[in-house]
């Protein structure tokens, strides 16, 4: 497992070259929900039919560009099982952003979200930009247990960004951190702010492959 790094902030490029902002982003969610497939979908373009439960934590990077700014994701993927809850604060502690995972045909798991969700607005930094993402959206047709309207009003109601996604398919995956991208930038000194209520169905995305910024 990679070693994490102190966020660091912007910072000068290469040889005088293009500022780079790092921010850290760590996954949470229950076990099987997807968060290892989501972030292998983002930073791969890759979907593991087969893999192995996450031990501990895995690292991976990712960089993008928003607004005119490099932004570099340094993503703390969570394992689920309860026996390593007690390691959590040591990924999400200082982290920007948060994509809290759950199976949209599962209820329990959007449960377990609702709590992590609690958990980040104790614990976590003020200003965490957390993502709650149903995913396995490609199932739902036939498996739905937790329906879109309940999940957007939880959303809503505690002013996270709102996603219905799918690893397997590639559905809203990169848009999602690409909403997160946009709002960490927007915030940084000397850039315009942009509104709030950012969120994003699998409806949505059918019409349009952009950012819902």
């Amino acid at each position: 497992m990679s070693t994490g790094r102190r966020n660091t902030g912007p910072r000068t490029g290469p040889a005088g070259g293009p500022r780079v902002q790092q921010a850290k982003l760590v996954l949470l969610g229950d076990q099987g929900v997807g968060k290892s497939s989501i972030a292998l979908r983002f930073v791969r373009g890759q979907f593991p039919e087969h893999s192995e439960a996450t031990v501990g934590a895995a690292f991976l990077t990712q960089t993008v560009q928003v607004l005119g700014q490099t932004l570099k994701f340094d993503i703390w993927d969570t394992a689920g099982q309860e026996r390593y809850h007690s390691l959590a604060p040591m990924y999400y502690r200082g982290a920007q952003a948060a994509i809290v995972v759950y199976d949209i045909n599962n209820s329990n798991t959007f449960n377990r979200a609702v709590t992590w969700v609690k958990e980040l607005r104790q614990q976590a930094t003020g200003n965490i930009v957390i993502v709650l993402a149903g995913n396995k959206a490609d199932l739902a047709a036939e498996h739905r247990a937790v329906s879109t309207e309940d999940a957007r009003a939880f959303a809503e109601e505690n002013g996270l960004i709102f996603a219905e996604a799918s690893a397997k398919t590639g559905l809203a995956v990169n848009e999602m951190f690409m909403m997160i991208a946009h709002k960490m930038v927007s915030k940084a000194p000397g850039t315009v702010g942009q509104g709030q209520g950012v969120r994003l169905t699998g409806d949505e995305e059918n019409r349009s492959s952009g950012c819902r910024c």
